[in-house]
């Protein structure tokens, strides 16, 4: 395999991604850096996490570090433009320590945060600005902003673009940019506009693409859990929760992501939400918290709505659990993308109630999927989580108030029924063995496989 000062990249900028362990370009970065090191406008097509953040980083830095042009204060010459905050805070923090490099200066642009700090830069002057094209738009029509000296312009998920309406502001944007300047287009389909929006504002561009719409089957397992009740969805997905490795659980909305990490959380499995509900702090916070090992406070469960399932890199995600099956097969690839990310392994389950089997299998066809819908065994859970009963510390269960006995007159005769045997079984959950709420390990008892039966209809398990 080519190594990147093979494909002309300069020496300084190969020397930072070899401190950072890559030396060796994955395949959309070997097709298509010839030919954005020589300047020419790039279509490039391919999944996520194919490592397309590095294959327009290292033109867009090696262009700007090589012009004998300087920055002005609210002039940038590069810019990138991203769908999301969350994304747009990662392309920077990629380009950072290679713009550093060559001296060049980097900013982010996005709204949910306060504008004074951006302006601050823009007029300190900025050489390369990543920005969500809502809040770029208002620093422009405020003169905070001006395009004209953009000598390389990056769109990076031109097709999530589409899918939030971005276009037409996208549109006004590359218009704003001089037409001489390079451009580089980055997207995993050419559906929605994004083949009109390539012809307009790409000159004699070359086009390459990677790798399939589809998620490589040989890299990711995909997994269809059914379960037969709301009661057991939630058993199960504790389970899955359970794990040492990173995972990310897709709820489909905010409350949802929020109560199910907060459940998790009490059960003793420590996790964080993130949703379009959180301000911008708390969502690096806590995506921060998910990144960090857990020596340093971070945590293994991320619990997300589909603000997540688009351009959040964290390494070493394991499992993606669709809680709540998305409704469209783009965004089941998409949140399945999370994990086998740049050649690593993964797995994928979807969490399927019996109504929701046909809806399913439709998501998986539409997806390009093969995986049979399957009853949830102790030998899957195994297989998915085989550390699950060893390190999950049980949360205290709530023992549920006894109905006191009336007590019998003389004469044997009751004045008053006693409490039944069934609300006698519950309310033994915090005597003699402690109940397990998390639904990993029983005490005095043997761990509990695959949401079988508990006793007597009680919230927590028995032991004997």
């Amino acid at each position: 395999m080519p190594s990147f000062l093979d494909l002309g990249v300069p020496a300084d900028l190969a020397a930072v991604l070899a401190q950072d362990g890559k030396t060796e370009a994955f395949a959309i970065q070997r097709d298509t850096l010839p030919d954005s090191l020589a300047g020419r406008d790039l279509l490039g097509r391919g999944r996520t996490g194919s490592g397309k953040t590095i294959a327009f980083a290292l033109p867009l830095v090696s262009r700007l570090a090589a012009s004998s042009r300087k920055s002005r204060p609210g002039h940038p010459r590069g810019l990138v433009l991203a769908p999301t905050r969350e994304l747009a805070t990662q392309i920077a923090a990629t380009i950072a320590p290679l713009a550093e490099a060559a001296g060049l200066r980097v900013t982010t642009v996005f709204g949910g945060v306060s504008q004074r700090p951006q302006e601050q830069a823009m007029r300190s002057g900025v050489d390369i600005v990543v920005a969500c094209p809502g809040r770029l738009e208002d620093l422009m029509k405020q003169k905070v902003v001006q395009l004209d000296a953009v000598e390389v312009t990056v769109l990076d998920e031109a097709d999530h673009m589409a899918d939030l309406g971005f276009l037409p502001g996208v549109t006004r944007i590359l218009t704003a940019t001089p037409a001489g300047g390079q451009r580089l287009l980055f997207s995993a389909t050419l559906d929605r506009g994004i083949d009109t929006l390539a012809r307009r504002f790409l000159s004699n561009a070359v086009s390459h693409e990677v790798d399939e719409e589809s998620v490589p089957v040989g890299e990711m397992t995909h997994r269809v859990l059914v379960v037969d009740s709301t009661e057991n969805k939630t058993t199960l997905v504790r389970d899955l929760a359970s794990g040492t490795g990173r995972r990310i659980l897709f709820t489909r909305t905010k409350h949802q992501a929020k109560k199910l990490a907060k459940q998790l959380t009490a059960a003793g499995i420590p996790a964080v939400d993130l949703h379009g509900n959180l301000s911008q702090n708390a969502r690096e916070r806590n995506l921060g918290a998910f990144s960090s090992a857990p020596e340093d406070g971070g945590v293994r469960v991320l619990v997300a709505t589909d603000v997540a399932a688009r351009g959040v890199h964290v390494d070493n995600v394991d499992l993606v659990v669709h809680v709540d099956p998305p409704m469209e097969h783009k965004a089941y690839l998409h949140r399945s993308g999370r994990t086998a990310r740049a050649g690593a392994a993964g797995t994928v389950v979807t969490v399927v109630l019996p109504e929701q089997r046909r809806d399913v299998k439709d998501l998986l066809r539409k997806a390009a999927i093969t995986a049979p819908l399957e009853d949830v065994t102790a030998a899957a859970l195994t297989e998915l989580v085989p550390e699950r009963a060893a390190h999950v510390r049980p949360a205290p269960v709530q023992a549920q108030p006894q109905r006191q006995a009336k007590q019998r007159p003389a004469g044997g005769e009751r004045s008053g029924a006693s409490t039944p045997p069934a609300r006698r079984r519950r309310s033994r959950s915090g005597q003699g063995g402690q109940g397990q709420a998390g639904g990993a390990s029983r005490q005095g008892g043997q761990a509990r496989q695959g949401g079988q039966a508990r006793q007597g209809g009680g919230r927590s398990y028995q032991g004997r």
